[in-house]
């Protein structure tokens, strides 16, 4: 009798030992999820990414010769890429043309929010970069910042494949004055900053 009441104790702790280790599993897993469901809606972040647009609507980081752009409800084809580099830090400026006689640029930068603005060449312009501020079309711009890239260029942009470029950049809200200089002179363009429902990408191949 003594001995089968031994054997049930020990049943008995057994089970009671199994009971309590699948309880303290079940704990550790719950609290696994708790933490990842923790993790997944408090990780650090960027309010401000565009990753959702850009899934959407295309990366205009990753703008290359043969690709189209959609701008303001016309068609373009990127002609020509400028890759620019001052330091460590890079921009693209992409040369479009509609093959309907309409040609424009367009600059990509991360500033260091991703900042896309469309731009047209201005000719005949008497102003000079330098002063804090200049006057153009009844618009006064204030400076934004100067300086010097060097660049490299792919497809046609009318330049060499690589070189130098000085630069003053100048702002009025959403509308941008840049004067640049690659050898021959200053050049100058009038930009207006881009929504991200103003434009859309179509790259000329996919990654699979």
């Amino acid at each position: 009798m003594e001995f089968v009441v031994i054997i049930l104790i020990a049943l008995l702790a057994v089970v009671a030992a199994v009971v309590i280790m699948k309880y303290l599993e079940a704990r550790k897993r719950r609290k696994a999820e708790a933490d990842a469901l923790r993790d997944r809606a408090y990780r650090p972040g960027d309010p401000f990414s565009t990753a959702d647009d850009d899934a959407v609507r295309g990366n205009p980081r990753d703008l290359t010769p043969g690709d189209l752009v959609e701008i303001r409800g016309e068609t373009y084809a990127v002609r020509g890429t400028l890759r620019l580099t001052q330091g460590s830090y890079v921009w693209t400026e992409n040369f479009l043309d509609t093959g309907l006689g309409h040609k424009a640029w367009i600059s990509v930068e991360d500033d260091p929010d991703l900042e896309v603005v469309l731009w047209q060449e201005v000719n005949g312009v008497t102003v000079s970069p330098g002063p804090s501020t200049v006057e153009l079309q009844g618009v006064r711009y204030t400076s934004d910042e100067s300086g010097a890239a060097s660049f490299t260029s792919a497809g046609t942009t009318g330049l060499a494949a690589n070189g130098r470029v000085s630069y003053h950049d100048y702002s009025a809200g959403d509308a941008r004055l840049s004067f640049e200089d690659f050898g021959p002179g200053w050049e100058c363009a009038r930009g207006d900053v881009l929504r991200r429902s103003e434009y859309r990408i179509f790259p000329s191949s996919t990654t699979t």
